[in-house]
């Protein structure tokens, strides 16, 4: 019998252009299920909608398997045990857990901060039959790569499993990157070669988190190369967002801000690769299901004229052919 590995899509991205709106929640499970590509949908409903996805998910026989939210230590540890509870509710087996860099006093979370909040998220989810894991994400403590690693081996001495949300959109859009890389002052490091963002050459921090066997969940959301910045939108500031999102397949003439090259997307197609050949691999590894992320926020696709979900179904399509080929590899 094959080994499962299950395609989601993340709810935010089963819309089109920004014109277009977002569509209702019955529509857009409609929308889901008619693709005919994935396997569930991936979100913590806000309170108002939990019933809404719950007739939906029923309706049109797709689990909303998936589910996650960001926390400020010190702050959010009561909101953590209700979207536990909420995922279990919903029959979630993940909840991808952001920690944001800084706690209520102002201060750059501790190693320690954030294995005390891990293990308790663990214990609150093994209640509810959910597995946390923490995502490699911008504006987290994860933002600093060089922490993930001394992270991990630390929940691990406590006699836990680590597990975290592999999104390495974050890590290939920091490549050939300064100003980002100046983030956090990994920038040295990765001139020295002490930090690997490069997919393609030894040591790099994404092949290292997938050969340690700690991805439990995995965000597909494509990225480049010192990736554009998002040029269709500003915040209030007028700075155009960050730029962590790139399209998969080539946008019709003017619907993308920049020229759109399919080779620059080989760096990200690697990560997934090697993600996909590790789970195939092996038995015991963690990884049960990929949600595609192409979003509308600020950072991403804020502004865009492409179809989100037309880039989610053919991000799909072409995961579901490396898995395939993974598994025949295996």
């Amino acid at each position: 019998m094959a080994k499962e590995l299950l395609f989601g899509i993340q709810t935010n991205g089963i819309r089109h252009g920004e014109a277009d709106g977002m569509p209702d929640i019955d529509t857009r499970f409609a929308m889901v299920r008619d693709a005919g590509v994935f396997d569930y949908v991936d979100k913590t409903p806000d309170p108002h909608e939990i019933e809404d996805f719950r007739a939906a998910a029923a309706k049109y026989g797709l689990p909303v398997r998936g589910s996650g939210w960001f926390y400020k230590i010190g702050q959010d540890e009561d909101l953590l045990a209700k979207n536990l509870a909420v995922a279990g509710d919903l029959g979630s087996t993940v909840h991808n857990v952001q920690v944001l860099a800084r706690n209520t006093s102002g201060d750059l979370v501790s190693d320690k901060e954030i294995a005390d909040f891990y293990e308790r998220a663990v214990a609150l989810g093994d209640k509810q039959g959910v597995m946390p894991c923490l995502e490699v994400h911008v504006n987290m403590w994860s933002e600093d790569f060089r922490r993930v690693t001394p992270v991990g081996k630390k929940i691990e001495a406590r006699g836990l499993p680590f597990r975290m949300t592999l999104d390495h959109s974050h890590v290939i859009f920091k490549m050939d990157n300064p100003k980002e890389q100046d983030v956090l002052d990994i920038r040295g490091d990765v001139e020295a070669g002490k930090l690997v963002l490069d997919p393609f050459k030894d040591g790099d921090v994404c092949s290292e988190w997938v050969a340690n066997n700690w991805v439990g969940h995995c965000h597909a959301r494509a990225a480049i190369p010192n990736n554009p910045l998002n040029l269709d939108a500003k915040d209030d500031a007028g700075n155009h967002g960050r730029g962590i999102q790139y399209p998969f397949v080539e946008p019709a003439p003017g619907a993308y801000h920049s020229p759109w090259r399919r080779e620059a997307l080989e760096p990200w197609k690697e990560v997934v690769r090697g993600l996909l050949a590790h789970h195939a691999q092996h038995d015991d590894s963690p990884l049960g299901q990929i949600s595609t992320e192409f979003i509308p926020n600020l950072d991403y696709g804020e502004g865009c004229r492409y179809s989100l979900f037309e880039q989610a179904i053919a991000c799909v399509e072409w995961m579901r052919g490396e898995w395939a080929v993974a598994q025949k590899a295996a």
